[in-house]
């Protein structure tokens, strides 16, 4: 993190993921890792089913974090080791605690809505939460303020008077952010905290910085208010939280500190063994194998 209010921008670069849904991925990237605890950012869509086919994301582990799914169009349905099967709805909430270990896969409904627009996140969970027990919370109502135009859903944390009812290990704070234009505020922010917005759809000004589709700007810390302006509709993320404790080693779908601790992931995975479970009933194809990490090769045998 910086010492200080910052901006720096990010393009988000495109990729897909299942059998053909387009992506666009702002965290992680070569210019910033996390802001806050917030490790991945995942922008899905917006796609129509009849071009990209439906979402198809066959089970996989997860290690030392949390996911966070929430939906603008379309709807998704997790399964998970838990035995959780949750369908998410526009304006409902999704947060999976992998804790120590957890699997699950997710897929478009039959029948679908015909069109996938959604964000899915990761936050990492500190040293004190990362070994803790899995565990799955749906939210089908999250805190909503209407103010300067703006309309906020408080996702994550707590703003404008609002605390989101999300399962947290650290402090943090997300906000969806919608506006049919001519909105303008200063919202208030914590100077402990660093911040980052994301723009989902449409155009709007965040911290003095014009935001276009698919665009992250990191904004630093140190700041008591945020400027929001926007003239015309838009949608955007803002996410913030308190410096990471510690740096985070991240690779494919595992959170950890060491390198050692990735590759007994990737090992006990592959191998259908360790704590990860089994998911039942995902009908579209078998589960997802592990990648070796780029440095297995130059570790001890």
């Amino acid at each position: 993190m910086t010492s200080g209010p910052e901006l720096q921008l990010i393009e988000a670069r495109a990729e897909i993921v299942g059998d053909g849904m387009p992506i666009h991925r702002a965290l992680p990237s070569r210019l910033r890792r996390m802001v806050g605890p917030w490790c991945f950012l995942d922008h899905i869509g917006p796609a129509t089913l009849d071009q990209s086919g439906p979402l198809h994301v066959g089970p996989h582990p997860h290690t030392g974090l949390q996911t966070v799914t929430w939906l603008i169009e379309g709807e998704i349905f997790h399964r998970d080791s838990l035995g959780t099967e949750q369908l998410i709805r526009p304006g409902q909430l999704n947060v999976m605690t992998s804790g120590r270990a957890i699997s699950h896969s997710e897929e478009s409904p039959d029948p679908a809505s015909p069109n996938m627009h959604g964000v899915q996140f990761w936050i990492a969970l500190p040293d004190e939460s990362r070994h803790v027990e899995p565990m799955f919370d749906h939210y089908a109502q999250l805190p909503i303020v209407d103010r300067g135009g703006f309309h906020f859903t408080v996702i994550e944390g707590d703003a404008l008077g609002e605390q989101s009812p999300a399962r947290s290990f650290w402090p943090t704070l997300g906000l969806d952010v919608v506006t049919a234009g001519g909105a303008a505020l200063d919202l208030p922010l914590r100077e402990d905290f660093e911040y980052a917005a994301f723009m989902l759809t449409g155009s709007a000004e965040v911290g003095g910085e014009t935001l276009a589709p698919n665009a992250l700007v990191y904004l630093g810390s140190g700041r008591n208010v945020l400027s929001l302006r926007s003239e015309k509709p838009s949608r955007f993320m803002l996410i913030g939280g308190k410096p990471f404790e510690s740096p985070i080693l991240m690779w494919w779908n595992f959170v950890a500190r060491e390198k050692a601790e990735i590759l007994k992931s990737v090992h006990e995975w592959n191998a259908g063994k360790g704590e990860f479970g089994e998911v039942h009933g995902y009908p579209y194809g078998k589960r997802l194998s592990a990648p070796v990490p780029p440095w297995i090769e130059h570790e001890p045998q």
